[in-house]
């Protein structure tokens, strides 16, 4: 089997790939505006990704791509306009709703029957990630409309980059802490609860399920 097979055959596994390999290249892309490009760009690539994982569940694939093109076209716009706060903030909240929508389907393939696939075990994995960046994206448009939400023991009152919001939603998400970014605005601490209350949930209905089930389906074996 090559390796267009297995991705046909695990797009959960493509995705969390993407999803890690950003998490990997982001922080050598640096906040200039070139490397503000090029994670635009590296985001583009995501999308798609999302978008085709989306594709192989039981989710509707018209409203991925009615919220996945718009957002395709203002990534494009930030890389061509990184400093443009209202691109910014647009593109922002609707990465955020197509990434919970990305999570809406990925559940809904995991939570479809009661067998385990191989996929669905990477996808329990690719869901994680999907949230963390959801709440990330969040977190951003929460610092444009709120400046100020958040700060950190560097230059506590510069804005908060892209790295160190992703960084506090999975440290929020995986229930390890706030880190060294701290939500001290209402607003903010608002959407933060929010998130930890979702990892907490995560592990409570979905990874329990998917252990139960493995676990089932061996005792039978």
């Amino acid at each position: 089997m090559n390796l267009v097979d297995a991705a046909r055959r695990h797009p959960s596994a493509v995705l969390l790939a993407a999803q890690l390999l950003g998490v990997v290249l982001y922080p050598f892309m640096g906040e200039s505006p070139t490397g503000r490009a090029m994670v635009s760009l590296f985001g583009l690539l995501v999308l798609v990704v999302a978008v085709w994982t989306t594709r192989s569940t039981p989710a509707l694939t018209w409203v991925s791509l009615l919220i996945g093109v718009p957002v395709a076209i203002l990534t494009v716009a930030e890389a061509f306009n990184p400093s443009g706060q209202s691109v910014l903030l647009a593109s922002s909240v609707l990465h955020g709703c197509f990434y919970f929508y990305t999570t809406y389907g990925l559940l809904r393939y995991m939570f479809a029957d009661r067998r385990v696939s191989p996929d669905e075990l990477w996808a329990t994995g690719a869901t994680f990630t999907v949230v963390a960046w959801a709440f990330a994206y969040f977190y951003v448009a929460i610092q444009l409309v709120w400046p100020g939400s958040f700060t950190a023991a560097v230059e506590p009152d510069a804005p908060r980059t892209w790295v160190e919001l992703l960084f506090l939603s999975f440290s929020n998400l995986t229930s390890t802490g706030l880190s060294d970014v701290v939500p001290v605005m209402p607003q903010a601490r608002g959407l933060v609860m929010i998130e930890q209350m979702a990892g907490v949930l995560y592990v409570a209905l979905v990874l329990s399920r998917i252990v139960g089930l493995t676990v089932a389906r061996e005792e039978r074996a």
